[in-house]
């Protein structure tokens, strides 16, 4: 692995501690690496993980060229691989490291996720404490399928918040992601998964479901909801 001199990420991880991990890629305040899950039935499913300085695991799924599968979190992804083990992601992800695949759990890249749940400030909470928000769905008036909306940002929630206020909402609106009404329909077993980081399947619970923050409520935005938040935030 080639020195990171000079970039904000290098950080994180010292050389020697990511020495001969395969496709390392150095962000702002996060590493990337190649991962993947192995299932008997379905094969390899490859990714890149995200690991960022606030403890937060993320992956984007590359298991097929067609596949939307993006910041998920690691129990979401092994589930999505197909693995019949679910619920060890620590032992069952893995990088390759000189050429090798070893289990998450043996290498360095989990010690910020330790040390955010040592302090307290679990995975349900992202970058500056803010709680997380799981994906919702809404249905398209035009052809009735229901369309998934990941709320990981500011940016990503307001399209879902306007999205949510107009009535007559249709495939076509949808300007995070390439959908129209031709496309297939998430299968009811994906649907299930929606970001929580306590349960790939939660249907809910203070670690998913926000009642409001500044993350998902707008100052510019004149709706009831929004109003009342920052109203009682002043008070």
């Amino acid at each position: 692995m080639a020195a990171a001199n000079g970039v904000a990420g290098a950080g994180l991880f010292s050389e020697e501690e990511l020495r001969e991990v395969s496709g390392v890629r150095w962000g702002e305040d996060f590493v990337e690496v190649t991962c993947g899950c192995t299932s008997h039935r379905y094969g390899d499913a490859v990714g890149r993980l995200r690991v960022c300085a606030s403890g937060d695991l993320e992956i984007n799924c590359e298991c097929t060229s067609g596949c939307r599968e993006d910041k998920l979190t690691p129990a979401a992804f092994e589930k999505h691989s197909g693995k019949e083990t679910a619920g060890k992601w620590r032992n069952t992800v893995w990088v390759i490291v000189q050429g090798e695949k070893v289990p998450l759990s043996k290498t360095a890249l989990l010690k910020y996720y330790y040390l955010a749940h040592k302090s307290g400030n679990g995975s349900h909470k992202g970058r500056n404490a803010r709680p997380s928000h799981r994906d919702e769905f809404i249905c398209c008036t035009r052809c009735g399928k229901e369309r998934r909306f990941r709320l990981r940002s500011k940016e990503e929630c307001r399209v879902y918040h306007d999205a949510v206020a107009k009535v007559n909402w249709t495939c076509a609106d949808l300007t995070t992601d390439r959908v129209t009404c031709d496309d297939e329909e998430e299968r009811a077993s994906r649907k299930v998964l929606r970001g929580c980081s306590r349960a790939p399947s939660c249907t809910g619970c203070m670690k998913c479901v926000c009642f409001g923050c500044e993350t998902c409520r707008f100052k510019d935005c004149d709706c009831q909801t929004c109003v009342d938040f920052y109203r009682n935030s002043k008070e």
